[in-house]
């Protein structure tokens, strides 16, 4: 009986310490029973006035903090009032964390028997809830959450917030959720705004599923979408995958972004991806494209590409795009290629 007695009240102080400092609300602690689902359809249906419903599960890994800033510092979201541009950002200085959060709050504000808003925070961030009640959950399964994040993440209106919330989630659930999000029937901006999440927050899970988007998805917009996706991913091999598609993708324009974005990424393999598309993309367009990304890559490494192209390669309107982006260029290399040209009077 002891030994019962000290994990309820661990299990409580726990859920306590998880949430977050909350004013100017009426608040209500209440333990989850017969499920997520079930509790939240009881507060619902009983409602009389605007209220905030809130809890915590366990995030992913990473040092970051969730809140509103003001000149870079955290200070507190007002859920009523005009403070409510919400921010989430990786420590980058000031105060040293030794450890990242180790949970998520997730909020909804419900209204006439039905959520209307859906916000994510760290339970380091102090909330003022207007005056409104407030009910805190304590015991929320991060399945249960999962589970009753996915129906709002299909509404139009309301996709943003559980979508970000899902993905935040340190849960198997939270994967296969977002896998479900983006089938082929689901509607094309979920598919895109899903996809975003998998690369920025999924890790390996997450770029497995977006490289099967990158193969079977019929959109061009959300093939172009998890391209980008795969630009935030950490996973060392999202470059290969991004250089299959610069290479293979049906579409010219993906293709073309495709090579946008391998740009900004440093390498050899990188190079030699642009390179190949200038010398052998069938489309004029993606060439140009390709061309264009050489100015992209880091600390200039495009330059002598640029010029390599531009005395060299076998199509006129590839010669010329060269030349343009070389004239646009501020590099010495540039300026000496090009006053060598207007001597010469030759290409």
């Amino acid at each position: 009986m002891k030994h019962a007695a000290v994990i309820a009240c661990v299990a409580a102080v726990c859920g306590l310490a998880q949430q977050p400092r909350i004013q100017n609300a009426r608040l209500e602690n209440r333990q989850v029973s017969g499920g997520l689902d079930a509790t939240m359809t009881g507060i619902l249906t009983a409602q009389t006035a605007p209220l905030w419903i809130g809890y915590a599960v366990p995030v992913i890994k990473g040092d970051r903090q969730m809140c509103c800033f003001n000149n870079g510092y955290a200070c507190g979201c007002s859920l009523e009032g005009s403070n409510q541009n919400q921010v989430s950002t990786t420590n980058s200085g000031g105060t040293v964390r030794l450890e990242g959060p180790t949970h998520l709050v997730v909020l909804y504000r419900a209204e006439d028997h039905r959520v209307g808003k859906v916000r994510t925070f760290t339970p380091d961030c102090e909330l003022d809830a207007g005056g409104l009640q407030f009910i805190w959950l304590n015991g929320v399964p991060p399945a249960d959450s999962v589970k009753y994040l996915v129906p709002l993440a299909m509404q139009d209106g309301l996709r943003h917030g559980p979508l970000a919330a899902i993905a935040m989630h340190a849960d198997p659930s939270a994967d296969q959720a977002l896998e479900q999000l983006t089938v082929a029937s689901a509607p094309e901006k979920l598919r895109r705004d899903a996809a975003f999440w998998l690369g920025s927050a999924r890790g390996r899970r997450g770029y497995e599923i977006l490289g099967r988007m990158l193969r079977d998805d019929p959109s061009d917009k959300v093939r172009e979408q998890a391209i980008f996706a795969l630009t935030q991913s950490k996973e060392t091999d999202a470059v290969t995958t991004i250089i299959h598609a610069a290479h293979d993708d049906k579409s010219p324009h993906v293709r073309g972004q495709a090579l946008f974005w391998l740009a900004h990424k440093a390498g050899d393999k990188v190079a030699a991806a642009i390179q190949n598309a200038i010398e052998n993309d069938p489309e004029t367009e993606v060439k140009k494209r390709a061309v264009f990304a050489l100015t992209q890559m880091p600390n200039g490494e495009g330059v002598p590409m640029l010029i390599q192209v531009a005395r060299t390669n076998r199509n006129a309107v590839v010669r010329k795009q060269a030349v343009f982006w070389l004239g646009q260029s501020k590099d010495p290399r540039a300026l000496t290629f090009l006053e060598e040209v207007l001597t010469t009077n030759r290409l």
